[in-house]
């Protein structure tokens, strides 16, 4: 039996897997992806990207590949609605254009998708960088100790078995989790409230599009309650159906005595034309579900998207949820595994991700309820808020943020006035460093990073001071100062809550780590303590070894 050694193995190698690899990747960490699939996604199954997940393909050199994959498939910022039918009545308009209102907040555009097309662009990313993909290879069984996992896998092809020995295991093998399972992690939630299933199809639909540019069609008739995915050249989609009858008093069994032809007539009823020849592709069978894992952590393995959190799709944060999931714990893996941290900063991942996760979830559900099942809202849902708090209005708390003391602890909030607090995903701004325009967020990582404002020359001090302390690279950039990124419309400072000379300490993944108003803070080890908080490290004395020395036993990539 053979044996392969790597720091990090995930286990499932879809959309979030993959994103998880390439992350990695980037932060220099190589890892292993198993996926018992002998290929990346067969079915077109719903991706609508969000701005976070598109700022960190971005942060990938994805965004523009993605763009074009989004643009065969789709009619770019299209809308979001319901209907009767297709070819009947129309009755809402939740976005007349996907990204209406939102453009200010990013400098990358909402956009459909599906995972057909997003796998492939991720996992040749992930492997550029250094990973290694196995398909038509699954996990039997593992166990961990102090040191690491071992896990044991085999190649359902050849029949032949293996054993991987990791220092971390990441679980990103889906809704049925057999890692999840195996480590005896309950999910707490709604459960599952629907047998749906998913139709893919072939049919001539452009006519019943009546020019109109439509992302996503929901549909709610005496019939079916569900929603149309149309794939351009408009003669192939999906319809997704959850209920089945009266939407008052639905039936959520779709699975019984299902038949083609009953597919067939399911999606004519969806589309409003009884006569239309349909031609049905396969037929997807699923869950619609409410849940979250009481836990995203255990010893060495750590769950991602939907082994840690499963919702229905309505908002499209599913996939997205677990891009950020991993976004959020690929640097926290790089630093412990290259000594940088101590390895308590993987217990931030779950104090992070999970409250995130729950609200995502209900929110989800609540979207649910009110455009599609109106009949579970005697059960109670929780109030709508907007997308772009969702999806870039969330706010971290825990041992890697360094709260404000005057500021009242909340989950999320709009993202428009963040300014800069800590926990917060740092704004974006518009600036131009050698004649080219880019984002505040393209300065962050695979680093720390300290923006200063105008006036704060004293920070370049601090931030030396704080890097040698540590035996850590720090950036640092001026915003609108001397050397730094010129602020045209001279507006960082109050985006990100300080005076001319204040700074904040942004981590990794572009969330603010702490923030210090004016430049008082600006002198010997005063930023380092802050860092070495977040690092579950002591800042060692000019006459101590190195931090990296003292930390020799977290492991190296």
């Amino acid at each position: 039996m053979s044996e392969t050694n790597v720091p990090v193995l995930i286990v499932g190698g879809s959309l979030v897997g993959m994103t998880t690899a390439a992350l990695l990747g980037q932060h220099g960490i190589r890892c292993l992806v198993v996926e018992r699939h002998r290929g990346t996604a067969v079915h077109p199954r719903a991706a609508l990207i969000l701005q976070r997940s598109m700022e960190i393909l971005r942060s990938l050199g994805l965004e523009e590949t993605v763009k074009a994959k989004s643009s065969a498939q789709f009619d770019q910022d299209a809308a979001i609605m319901a209907v009767e039918s297709l070819a009947g009545e129309e009755i809402a308009y939740y976005l007349a254009k996907l990204n209406d209102g939102v453009r200010d907040l990013s400098p990358s555009e909402r956009l459909f998708a599906t995972q057909v097309a997003i796998e492939p662009v991720l996992g040749d990313r992930a492997r550029e960088l250094g990973a290694e993909t196995r398909f038509g290879t699954e996990l039997v069984d593992f166990e961990q100790d102090a040191d690491g996992v071992t896990a044991h896998i085999i190649d359902r092809d050849s029949g032949e078995t293996s054993t991987v020995r990791s220092q971390y295991l990441i679980a990103a093998d889906g809704s049925r989790s057999g890692v999840r399972e195996k480590l005896g992690i309950a999910q707490t939630g709604r459960g599952a409230f629907s047998n749906s299933v998913t139709i893919y199809f072939h049919a001539e639909v452009e006519a019943l599009l009546r020019g109109r540019s439509l992302g996503v069609i929901m549909v709610v008739n005496p019939t079916l309650q569900g929603f149309f995915r149309i794939e351009k050249p408009y003669r192939s989609g999906f319809l997704a159906v959850h209920g089945l009858g009266d939407p008052k008093n639905p039936n959520s069994d779709v699975w019984t005595d299902l038949t083609d032809e009953k597919c067939v007539e399911l999606v004519r009823a969806g589309l409003g034309a009884p006569g239309i020849a349909v031609e049905i592709d396969d037929v997807m069978r699923w869950q619609a579900s409410a849940d979250v894992s009481d836990s995203f952590r255990s010893g060495r393995v750590l769950l991602v998207g939907d082994s840690a959190h499963v919702m229905p799709p309505y908002g499209g944060y599913g996939g997205n949820t677990g891009i950020h999931d991993a976004h959020n714990l690929a640097w926290k893996l790089a630093a412990v595994l290259g000594g940088r941290a101590a390895p308590e900063l993987l217990d931030s991942y779950d104090a992070e991700r999970r409250p995130v996760a729950a609200f995502t979830v209900e929110q989800a559900y609540t979207r649910y309820v009110m455009r599609a099942a109106p009949s579970r809202a005697a059960l109670g849902f929780e109030p709508v808020v907007s997308d772009a708090i969702i999806d870039l209005g969330y706010r971290y708390q825990s041992s890697a943020i360094r709260p404000e003391a005057d500021v009242p602890p909340s989950l999320h909030g709009d993202p428009r006035e963040a300014r800069g607090l800590p926990g917060t995903r740092a704004p974006h701004l518009f600036v131009e460093r050698d004649g080219e325009r880019l984002s505040t967020l393209d300065l962050f990582g695979t680093r720390f990073v300290v923006l200063a404002g105008s006036e704060g020359t004293r920070w370049e001090h601090a931030v030396a001071a704080a890097s040698a302390e540590l035996a850590l690279p720090i950036d640092l950039h001026l915003i609108g100062g001397e050397g730094g990124p010129t602020d045209p419309d001279a507006s960082f400072e109050a985006l990100y809550g300080l005076t001319a000379s204040g700074a904040v300490l942004v981590r990794p993944d572009g969330f603010i780590a702490w923030r210090a108003p004016t430049d008082e803070a600006a002198n010997g080890s005063e930023l380092g303590e802050p860092l070495a908080a977040i690092l579950g490290r002591d800042v060692p004395s000019a006459d101590s070894p190195s931090a990296v020395d003292s930390l020799q036993g977290v492991g190296a990539q």
